[in-house]
């Protein structure tokens, strides 16, 4: 712990490290933890001697917002030189206290110069420890905010709400404001929370008027499309002091949420239709609105006489009556004739919105009815015409608010996302099936991946069959795929990635439908533990490519090597590889190339590199798709073969995979679609000697790289840095599909997090690249198998004579006899 050397600005007191290096070498921290504070000097002691020390490993800076009239900005000052992280604090005038602790978050988020921003009160309410853990998942973690939640996991409020009757109000006004924005909180369990993090890249804070405490309910509003992660946390007693909240505060909470509602009501109904296309729909809704309100009028007209008539209720009470019946009448016409389980959220949650409408506007019509019966107009006749008179406000309020369709790219995202560091790991695959349905627990395929991973699994994995090796041990594999239970029994509303805490951290994803849906869990510890539902493991494929593989990606890493996505051939005795992004048009190039020109095949779509420039043969079943069937020649396919694979080549090509993420944007059980996709239309998979001849190879030097793409023919070099970006983002592209974006910030391998992991991928990146030539090749007819072969040849006119090419640089795995490629 060094010293601090407190120099005070005139107008914010900061207290400026001093460890003998220039300012202009200064790194900018990483995170500012901004602590409103008001009347606090019997905490701030106490608060720095366990939170700085905390916070030192995450390159971070403490900046105090002062709204105080003791001295507690003397006590920041005093403790800030004890401090082993920079500590900044601003003082504010009485003038400039207005808003309160949400416009002192306000100040302190533009004072910071970090891109992260956490906040947090000053009272010990919110642990430190609670505070770094969730500092920890925001820089991990690819989210925009990080809530402490008290309702969630292992999350408590604890003796921080002790206090009779402010658990209670703490619960409630938690439900108040969830019940009134049901979308945009769908996936958070604490939007009041005073323990948060955002991503000040990602929020607008210009937009923000936080008036009160409830800064992060007004953070989550104004930034729906903002990617949220919760940590569960046990709310703590005030260290010292007086509590802060009042009956004031609670007015002033309740007329924030009024004041939320009301500008999101007005901004919904504001929403115009940008296309003329849009305009047409809209109208055929309001016609299709207008008949089933039509079919409402006389539900409502003969509820009315019945009840007035019939039962002799007072004719305003009858009114009242009759409209709870034509509600649900119109409710269910309207929810499956007109907008056919359209908008977000569930059928019962807007049908409870739609009669929450209608009742407020049957409040607006009662008195008119009243009014047109003193004007001697008919009960039936003034509640038909009143009926008519709101029908627009009525289809307005129905299409922008309650059926309003939430794009993909304007939503939150549907998969919560809780890291639970207080909870017990599950238990693993052994202990965790009932003692009266335990299932075997032997690994019957085991594979061995270019001598630097072992796998064994209970389930076949068909892109891993080249590596089938009876030797590996099945208590030493390094992942293991078993089949189990995952989760409780009974459905969830949302999927959620939960990862909990303990010397074997455990990540488990959830879905919709309890153990029937796609679950897993991930135990990573020495050996890595997956255990997959009984529909994950009828689907294999989706077991490989959206588990298996990514887990395979980084254990890789860890051990210096790295999974590229790429195709690797030789041709004439030189290592080529091809990378691209997905369904470009890779395989069909490669098919071409065997066939016309020969030479050894290693991979299609992923290829094994070390940091010398080796390539391992990494052979998985060619995926074809719809592009790629001009490609296949294979005599050897069936006519009914080739019928199934006109059918799943259009299935499982870029616009299936396309139309899948979109949907996996919105609350579907996307993983569980997947698998059921699969099992029903298994993806189009040969392997490359099926549908053309050809040798394999176990490994080569890579000397030529092409980075095909579509597009105006074109021949360019590419340089060394546009080549480790490109192939990079080439390798991220290949794991798109969910839950790989949940699952991987949460990976720990081998004592390494995942930026660390990505690191060593960069750095084993480079040294692959060192020595290769990297070209882009553009072509607008797929044409790239006629230029590969003349560009390589040019380069190497050896090979063109007729020298017999150099053998592979590594060995594995040992055939008994290798043919020069000559002879292929």
């Amino acid at each position: 712990m060094h010293s601090i050397d407190p120099e005070v600005d005139t107008n914010t007191g900061t207290a400026l490290e001093k460890d003998g290096e220039a300012a202009g070498e200064e790194r900018l921290p990483a995170l500012t933890v901004v602590i409103p504070a008001r009347n606090e000097q019997e905490n701030i002691t106490a608060l720095l001697e366990r939170l700085a020390p905390a916070l030192v490993p995450l390159r971070a800076e403490i900046l105090f917002v002062d709204d105080s009239d003791d001295d507690t900005t003397a006590v920041i000052e005093c403790a800030a030189v004890l401090s082993p992280v920079p500590v900044r604090w601003i003082h504010r005038s009485l003038a400039e206290r207005s808003g309160g602790l949400g416009s002192a978050v306000l100040a302190g988020a533009s004072a910071a110069c970090s891109e992260w921003v956490l906040v947090m009160d000053a009272d010990l309410q919110h642990p430190p420890e609670a505070a770094v853990r969730l500092a920890a998942t925001a820089l991990r973690h690819d989210v925009d905010i990080v809530i402490g939640t008290r309702y969630a996991g292992t999350g408590s409020t604890g003796e921080g709400l002790a206090a009779p009757g402010r658990s209670l109000v703490s619960s409630w006004s938690n439900r108040l404001v969830k019940a009134a924005f049901p979308r945009r909180l769908a996936t958070v369990t604490d939007p009041m929370s005073g323990l948060f993090a955002f991503r000040r890249s990602t929020v607008d804070l210009r937009r923000m008027q936080p008036r009160g405490f409830k800064v992060l309910l007004e953070l989550l509003l104004r930034n729906p499309s903002a990617r949220v992660a919760e940590l569960a946390y046990v709310f703590e007693p005030r260290h010292a002091g007086q509590t802060k909240a009042s009956l004031r505060q609670g007015a002033t909470f309740l007329r924030q949420v009024v004041r939320l509602r009301r500008q999101r009501l007005v901004g919904q109904l504001r929403s115009g239709t940008p296309t003329g296309r849009e305009r047409l729909r809209q109208a055929w809704r309001m016609l299709a609105f207008g008949l089933v309100g039509t079919t409402g009028i006389l539900v409502n007209t003969g509820a009315l006489w019945g009840l007035a008539h019939l039962l002799g209720l007072h004719n305003l009470v009858a009114a009242a009556f009759a409209t709870q019946a034509s509600t649900l009448w119109n409710w269910a016409l309207v929810e499956v004739l007109v907008y056919r389980g359209r908008g977000s959220g569930s059928a019962a949650g807007r049908g409870v919105r739609f009669l929450l409408m209608n009742n407020a506007l049957m409040l607006l019509r009662l008195p008119f009815i009243a009014l047109l019966m003193r004007a001697d107009l008919g009960v039936y006749s003034a509640n038909a015409l009143t009926l008519v008179a709101l029908f627009a406000l009525r289809f307005l309020l129905s299409d922008r608010v309650i059926y309003a369709a939430t794009g993909p790219e304007g939503g939150r995202d549907p998969v919560q996302l809780l890291v639970d560091p207080a909870a017990e790991a599950t238990p693993s695959a052994e202990r965790q099936q009932p003692q009266t349905r335990r299932r075997s627990h032997y690994l019957a395929y085991r594979y061995d991946v270019a001598g630097t991973v072992t796998i064994g699994s209970q389930i076949r994995l068909p892109e891993l069959e080249f590596f089938r090796a009876g030797w590996v041990d099945d208590e030493d594999v390094d992942i293991a795929v078993r089949v189990g239970d995952v989760g409780p029994r009974r459905p969830r509303r949302r999927a959620a990635l939960t990862e909990n805490g303990s010397s074997d951290k455990v990540l488990r994803y959830e879905e919709h439908l309890g153990r029937f849906g796609a679950n897993f869990s991930v135990e990573l510890g020495s050996s890595i533990e997956i255990v997959v539902g009984p529909l994950l493991a009828r689907s294999p494929h989706v077991v490989y490519t959206n588990i298996v593989e990514a887990l395979l990606r980084y254990v890789l890493v860890s051990r210096g090597r790295m999974l590229l996505h790429s195709a690797c051939i030789e041709l004439d005795g030189t290592g080529v590889m091809l990378s691209a992004y997905t369904d470009t048009g890779k395989t069909a190039t490669v098919l071409r190339l065997l066939r016309e020109h020969g030479g050894r095949f290693l991979s299609d779509d992923m290829t094994v590199v070390d940091a010398e420039g080796n390539a391992v043969c990494f052979p998985k079943p060619l995926t074809i798709s719809a592009h790629t069937l001009r490609a296949v020649q294979a005599d050897e396919l069936t006519r009914k073969e080739w019928r199934r694979l006109r059918l799943q080549s259009r299935l499982h090509s870029k616009g299936g995979r396309s139309i899948a993420l979109r949907l996996a944007r919105f609350n579907l059980p996307i993983m569980g679609i997947n698998a059921l996709t699969q099992m029903l239309v298994p993806p189009p998979k040969y392997s490359v000697d099926r549908l053309v001849p050809c040798r394999l190879g176990s490994s080569t030097r890579v000397e030529e790289l092409f980075i095909i793409q579509r597009g105006a023919p074109r021949l360019a070099d590419l340089g060394f840095a546009e080549t480790v970006a490109q192939m990079l983002a080439n390798t991220e592209d290949a794991y798109g599909f969910p839950p790989y974006r949940y699952l991987a910030p949460a990976l720990t391998i081998a004592g390494l997090d995942h930026a660390e992991l990505k690191r060593r991928e960069r750095e084993i990146l480079e040294g692959f690249l060192s020595g290769v030539r990297t070209r882009v090749l553009a072509s607008d007819k797929f044409g790239w198998a006629d230029e590969i072969p003349r560009l390589v040849r040019g380069e190497h006119p050896a090979a063109e004579a007729g020298v017999t090419p150099r053998q592979p640089v590594v060995g594995w795995p040992s055939w008994r006899r290798e043919q020069p490629a000559a002879a292929v």
